[in-house]
């Protein structure tokens, strides 16, 4: 008896020390910085740190987010609030002249897609300008113009790229929110192939004054597992 409980006891204690060490082992570690930016939790930019569910990519000292069909760069990431921004995609080059056209780059992946089955969603912050849009946007429920409107106070006034829709007179606006706009920001042919988007937009400053273009994201905060704090 006496040699069966002495096999037996450094089995319990190796057993008790596994369970008392599981919470431990739940709490995710935090990523280390991408350069000189902080990844703050649950944010992942690999498999041993952070939460898997909360992927972002570290590159050449660079963050980016990847959608479902296209990777975009993140400019900002606020953890108080849960909050990244992207930067949109630019405007394709123009092959035959000077400047550039008024399609977005991502035009081939119909723009802007999020998986749904993420923790991430677009943030109803977001100003959107649809541009070089067809007439049948006209019978969308969008703020669609071929003269006026938000759109075309953007395209005549802007100092970047965006000048080469003065040729592409039908665009559209609209704020994101609810669920048609949380996970996707969609161009195409057919409808509007190219967009600018702004957070947190002041319609009545200046063209001069808006902010860089980005796109708002926030992501939900992941449940509590046992063993894991709140703080």
């Amino acid at each position: 008896m006496n040699r069966a409980f002495d096999f037996l006891s450094p089995v319990m204690l190796l057993l008790l020390l596994l369970l008392s060490w599981s919470g431990v082992a739940l709490s995710p570690v935090k990523c280390p910085n991408c350069g000189s930016t902080p990844v703050p939790l649950p944010l992942s930019t690999g498999a041993d740190c952070g939460d898997q569910l909360y992927k972002i990519r570290c590159n050449n000292s660079e963050l980016f987010f990847d959608t479902l069909n296209n990777t975009y760069r993140i400019s900002s990431i606020t953890p108080e609030s849960q909050r990244i921004t992207i930067e949109p995609a630019p405007f394709l080059p123009n092959t035959s002249s000077p400047g550039t056209t008024c399609v977005t780059e991502d035009i081939s992946t119909g723009g802007i897609q999020l998986n749904s089955s993420l923790p991430f969603n677009i943030t109803s912050s977001n100003t959107v300008l649809l541009l070089n849009c067809t007439d049948r946007l006209f019978q969308s429920p969008l703020d669609c113009s071929n003269s006026t409107g938000l759109c075309h106070t953007y395209i005549n006034a802007s100092r970047d790229s965006a000048g080469g829709c003065a040729g592409a007179p039908i665009c559209c606006s609209f704020r994101t929110g609810g669920s048609t706009t949380a996970y996707r920001i969609r161009i195409r042919e057919e409808g509007c192939s190219g967009y600018r988007v702004f957070v947190n937009l002041n319609e009545l400053l200046p063209v001069l004054n808006w902010p860089k273009p980005a796109l708002e994201l926030e992501w939900k905060l992941p449940a509590v597992k046992s063993g894991e704090s709140t703080d």
